[in-house]
């Protein structure tokens, strides 16, 4: 009963929020995980329980995947997410996570309120400065979607483009950041039932989400995108 409370409803209603926004999974996840297991362990699980939905989204929206999008910001964001990785029991995790919901919430109050068009791009300075935030929040609670979501979000004009390009990376992301957690013994053998489970939830709320996305365009999922943000720095202020 614990494991449904905690792991399967949760992982489909991950599925449906990362479906339609195209990331917020794990946020949605390490709200109930971290109540069974520990964060380093929780944020491994939530990545896992994913993989089978990113591949089912990733394939959906092949088409529309560019290589070149992905791969140099991929390398940026997976670099300080692997130094993250070895300060996870040496830094004020608190701190830290008030200090990027304060961020994330300031970002959604703007793109919502303020700025009337999202999709144009970003200079080269901000580009990184996202990629480095969310590859290092990434490698501590597995929670790097946010403002990766706003750079995908800044360069694709449809929402195809835009899904591709985030779920490919996050699919690509979770292949790396997996190996370095099981190598460094975050996550073991143990975990598989648990993973397994989460997996069923995810692809169930995954096609839930398909049936939801046809009827939306970009727009749509730009204002998802922005208030799910928003609802991601409440939650990290918080917590």
């Amino acid at each position: 009963m614990t494991n449904f409370i905690f792991v399967l409803l949760p992982a489909i209603l991950a599925g449906i929020v990362q479906g339609v926004t195209g990331f917020g999974s794990a946020i949605v996840l390490m709200v109930f995980l971290p109540t069974i297991l520990p964060i380093p362990q929780s944020a491994g699980v939530a990545s896992l329980i994913m993989s089978v939905s990113n591949i089912m989204l990733a394939w959906r929206y092949r088409r529309n995947i560019k290589i070149k999008r992905i791969i140099w910001p991929f390398i940026v964001y997976a670099s300080v997410a692997f130094m993250a990785l070895q300060l996870v029991n040496s830094i004020n995790v608190h701190l830290l996570k008030a200090l990027l919901g304060g961020l994330l919430v300031a970002l959604s109050l703007y793109f919502l309120f303020v700025k009337s068009e999202g999709k144009k791009h970003y200079p080269i300075y901000v580009a990184i400065i996202f990629m480095i935030v969310s590859g290092f929040f990434n490698g501590l609670f597995g929670i790097g979607g946010p403002l990766m979501a706003l750079y995908f979000l800044s360069l694709a004009n449809t929402k195809e483009e835009y899904l591709a390009s985030i779920q490919a990376f996050f699919l690509i992301d979770q292949l790396y950041i997996t190996s370095i957690r099981f190598y460094n013994g975050i996550l073991g053998v143990n975990d598989i039932p648990l993973i397994l489970l989460g997996i069923v939830g995810g692809v169930i709320g995954t096609m839930i989400a398909n049936r939801i996305t046809v009827h939306m365009n970009i727009t749509m999922i730009q204002k998802c995108v922005f208030v799910l943000i928003g609802v991601s720095g409440l939650f990290y202020l918080f917590q």
